[in-house]
């Protein structure tokens, strides 16, 4: 496997991404909205937001949608989609300070983005500074138990058929949540999310991981 830098990885992964046979992606749609909640009215913050399959939901129904990512790629993609034009996209690198104003969003999303941070605490940081009081912020992240099977995020590219990993970081469960802890953030749910057959029958790559742990959902608040 052809191990890339994050953001290269990406743009590469991004003319076919919302096509892939992606089980991770199925199962966490499965399981999101009932944490996200009703997003009517509120502002909302898309924190790696790639190809735009979530911002895109989220201001269809009535939310005020500000969408991050460092892949230009993607946004692009993202932009093209039907919708778009309700959505505020910034293109900005994660590992940075974020271009948005403190304590303003409803709801701060990260989906499927926290293996390819490194600096956790600061990262934890800044979802909470985003936050409003009131606020929650919500995670997924592919499970660590997936590194386990020597599982991280990659994909087949058709014009090569090499198999390409985007650079990641083999994060255990205590860092994602001894960072939300040290960000002054507090945990409200913790799920963890197994392939199922229901899984399987849709996607025909999650019948190796029947039983096996692939998705960490995080609810967090921000503490007093």
């Amino acid at each position: 496997m052809e191990i890339v830098p994050t953001r290269a990885g990406y743009d590469r992964w991004a003319e076919f991404y919302d096509e892939e046979d992606n089980p991770l992606v199925l199962l966490e749609e499965r399981h999101i909205g009932p944490l996200a909640g009703a997003v009517t009215g509120l502002a909302v913050a898309d924190v790696g937001c790639g190809t735009g399959r979530h911002a895109l939901q989220w201001a269809a129904a009535g939310a005020r949608v500000t969408a991050v990512d460092f892949s230009e790629a993607m946004l692009q993609r993202a932009r093209a989609k039907p919708g778009a034009g309700a959505i505020n996209f910034v293109r900005h690198d994660l590992a940075k300070k974020l271009p948005l104003a403190s304590a303003v969003f409803d709801r701060v999303f990260c989906c499927l983005v926290l293996d390819h941070i490194a600096g956790l605490d600061r990262f934890f940081l800044e979802l909470r500074r985003l936050c409003r009081p009131k606020g929650r912020v919500i995670i997924s992240v592919m499970h660590p138990a997936m590194s386990l099977k020597g599982v991280q995020a990659r994909f087949i590219e058709p014009a090569s058929g090499r198999r390409i990993s985007p650079a990641s970081h083999a994060h255990q469960m205590s860092d994602y949540l001894m960072a939300a802890v040290r960000a002054g953030l507090v945990l409200e749910h913790v799920g963890e999310y197994a392939a199922d057959a229901t899984l399987a029958a849709r996607s025909p790559r999650a019948g190796k991981y029947l039983g096996w742990p692939m998705l960490l959902l995080l609810k967090l608040v921000p503490g007093g």
